[in-house]
């Protein structure tokens, strides 16, 4: 993995690029890297950097908490046609789609919209101190940007009423009992096991780790797609070259 360069500057993230992935970091430490209008601008920003040029994606928050939500002071002020527009939700849903995988390292609270922000990602690794929680129905409101119906892909009808209804919040451990979290490390270990998440996914095939996103993420059965996926690699040369070193490989040639 080549020496990581500075990305252009932001004004509630931090933004590392490297070659094969981006680290972004929500800085917003004032307010807890509460998800302001702002983050979500410049997030879109990154989105439109990897849809342009694939990567890998690795979200973490500053200061030993993800994101305590979203900004509360502006959601107080958004009416009917703020919601309509979907602010949080398209940003989230442009996040799942993004070409290759994303993983989100929480330590500390992820709630509300910050939930939803790691719920949009394709992985999440927690800390110790790592809580997951949507208490948007005691504010007035429903967890609008995904929650309601990603929470329960993601871990069952049962457990997501929990969280969206009666206002549960997962721990680091209930999370990964729950199947929402890949693992459990240490707060001081949490950021070098994301990126070795990411170190061994860089070493399989880009285009296979992109292809297989997308045939995972479409809906229904899909044998077709399976198929014409499936051919597009066959036909690779990356294909031929990785199998014939793994045959290698195991014949100590």
């Amino acid at each position: 993995m080549s020496d990581s360069t500075p990305a252009q500057a932001y004004g509630t993230l931090r933004v590392e690029e490297r070659d094969d992935r981006v680290v972004v970091t929500l800085h917003r430490p004032e307010a807890r890297n509460a998800i302001s209008a702002r983050m979500i601008a410049e997030l879109h920003e990154v989105c439109e950097r990897l849809e342009r040029d694939p990567r890998l994606l690795l979200l973490i928050g500053h200061g030993g908490v993800f994101a305590g939500g979203a900004d509360i002071a502006e959601l107080r002020e958004r009416g009917r046609d703020e919601a309509l527009r979907g602010i949080n939700s398209r940003l989230f849903e442009r996040v799942r789609r993004l070409p290759m995988p994303t993983l989100a390292a929480v330590d500390g609270w992820a709630l509300g919209g910050g939930a939803e922000l790691a719920y949009a990602c394709d992985l999440r690794i927690a800390g110790p101190d790592a809580v997951f929680g949507n208490p948007e129905p005691g504010l007035g409101i429903l967890a609008a940007a995904g929650a309601c119906w990603r929470l329960p892909e993601l871990v069952g009808e049962s457990v997501a009423k929990q969280i969206l209804l009666a206002g549960r919040r997962l721990d680091a451990r209930e999370a990964y009992a729950a199947g929402l979290v890949l693992d459990v490390v240490a707060a001081g270990e949490l950021l070098e096991r994301a990126h070795a998440v990411l170190d061994r996914m860089a070493r399989s095939s880009a285009l296979a780790l992109r292809l297989t996103k997308l045939v995972v993420d479409a809906p229904g059965a899909h044998p077709v797609a399976d198929d014409l996926a499936q051919a597009v690699l066959f036909e690779g040369q990356d294909k031929r070259e990785r199998m014939t070193r793994f045959l290698e490989r195991r014949n100590g040639s």
